[in-house]
């Protein structure tokens, strides 16, 4: 800086006093009293809303575990399914769209907070004016402060509204992630049993061709009416329009398995047959009331009621005034070959509304009324939840009772079938009994691997309304690591 400006920036040392003296004592006042205005908060405080939970389930007699938010599939014990399981929680589109909904969640608490503070701003210009053969140039920098005090802690509900909604989409998320775990393990079985079913209806269909040439062979040489031959040809064909339903099955939950990884549809490498499988896991439970902290839909359910509840206190906050600040402290000249001054302001406004026909009053109603319609719909999650448990255990239990009798059948029908070839090659019994006892195997076999699925599914449902399966953050990372590679 030239001695020229150095000389014009050079003010008497009492008169800068004097102007920061000023500011920083008008500063102060208005810190001080925004503080204490601002340490008000209108609107009620958050409160749980009452629910009444079981002792425990009706359907459940065992004591209860308290293991439930685990890696549930591992119980499987099947690798492919671990691996499917971990590739749709990073590449699932459902997953992804919910990790970037949780992430603006998270930026709006900082968008929001910023509202509590100061806005810095600056202004730089410079103008010119004159006549022919003179002229003037002014400069002026001016950083500018603005800052709207919200009394009555408008400021902090919404910055607690944004918190509540923040948890929101994170349990929101941590239920996308549920789903997807389910869904897949749910899909991945019920390929397998299909696989299993088609199975079946190949190879009772290419027995049925057999035993429809030598059913020719003996109509042709007059051993059998027309009657027996047209019957076997029924037989045989019920079981050719079996085998395309379960290749169809298998084929659209292929498609449908592709999807939940985030891929087009494809072949998937399978595990083991599904009748080497194990139907009977464990079942942990827990205690009725941690149901409430274990399902993500419950805890969303209620952040979302949280929110709701600190609207209650921003509509509450518009209806009184707020004090808006402003500052300024720059420097400015007249001419830029002249004298520069150092140039300052402070002003105050208060502000508020005076009368709009109820219109301030009724968003404070508006707003009662939305928390009250988040705390039943919370109350209603809640109850739902309970239902969908003791649903799945009583699925469980009864599915169980039925396997046990689907097994008897099956057994049964299968070697009824082969004592009716006897007695009609022995010519015991007609060939209609024959008919009837082939139909009984293969249904039953069918019957018996669908209500396999069925138990299987069942623990799948419940450890999803369990809250089972969902991870937490470091949970969740640590799992895609381990099975990344896979």
């Amino acid at each position: 800086m030239t001695k020229h400006y150095k000389k014009h920036l050079n003010y008497p040392f009492k008169e800068k006093k004097d102007i920061y003296k000023n500011l920083f004592l008008g500063l102060t006042i208005s810190l001080g009293f925004s503080i204490i205005l601002g340490s008000c908060k209108l609107g009620p405080e958050f409160q749980k809303a009452p629910v009444e939970t079981p002792e425990s389930y009706i359907n459940y007699s065992l004591a209860p575990s308290e293991e439930i938010n685990l890696l549930w599939w591992n119980l499987f014990d099947d690798n492919i399914l671990d691996t499917l399981i971990a590739a749709a929680l990073r590449n699932n589109k459902d997953v992804q769209i919910a990790a970037s909904r949780l992430e603006s969640a998270k930026i709006n608490i900082g968008y929001t907070k910023a509202d509590q503070y100061p806005s810095i701003g600056y202004g730089v210009g410079i103008t010119g004016a004159g006549t022919s053969g003179t002229g003037a140039v002014s400069f002026g920098a001016v950083p500018e402060i603005s800052w709207e005090i919200g009394f009555w802690g408008k400021y902090r509900r919404m910055n607690e509204a944004a918190q509540a909604n923040y948890l929101a989409t994170q349990y929101a998320q941590q239920t996308v992630q549920l789903g997807i775990v389910s869904t897949v393990a749910s899909i991945y079985h019920t390929i397998l049993a299909s696989y299993d079913q088609l199975q079946i209806a190949e190879s009772t269909l290419a027995s049925r061709d057999s035993g429809l040439i030598i059913m020719h062979d003996k109509f042709e040489g007059g051993l059998i009416s027309k009657m027996d031959l047209n019957q076997a040809q029924i037989q045989r064909d019920v079981a050719a329009t079996v085998v395309p339903v379960y290749k169809r099955l298998i084929a659209t939950n292929m498609n449908a398995l592709n999807i939940l990884l985030g891929d087009v549809p494809g072949d998937i490498q399978m595990g083991s047959a599904f009748y080497t499988r194990d139907y009977e896991l464990d079942i942990p439970v827990g205690l009725p009331s941690e149901l409430l902290t274990r399902r993500p839909d419950i805890r969303q359910s209620e952040a979302i009621y949280m929110a709701k509840n600190a609207q209650i206190g921003i509509a509450e906050a518009l209806r009184w005034p707020s004090l808006s600040l402003t500052g300024l402290l720059g420097v400015a000249s007249a001419d830029l070959s002249g004298t520069t001054g150092l140039t300052y302001s402070l002003g105050a406004s208060l502000f508020g509304p005076l009368f709009e026909f109820g219109k301030n009053k009724d968003r404070v109603s508006l707003a009662e009324q939305d928390a009250i319609v988040a705390m039943l719909q919370y109350q209603q999650t809640v109850l739902q939840a309970f239902r969908e448990v003791e649903d799945a255990l009583v699925n469980i239990s009864t599915y169980r009772e039925e396997l046990f009798a689907q097994e008897s059948r099956t057994y049964t029908a299968m070697e009824s079938e082969d004592l009716a070839y006897i007695r009609y090659n022995e010519g015991s019994t007609t060939y209609l009994e024959v008919l009837e006892q082939q139909r009984q195997a293969f249904s039953s076999q069918l019957d018996l691997l669908t209500n396999r699925l069925n138990l299987i599914n069942s623990y799948i449902t419940l450890y999803k309304v369990l809250g089972g399966g969902w991870m937490l953050e470091n949970e969740y990372d640590e799992y895609l690591k381990e099975n990344t590679n896979n």
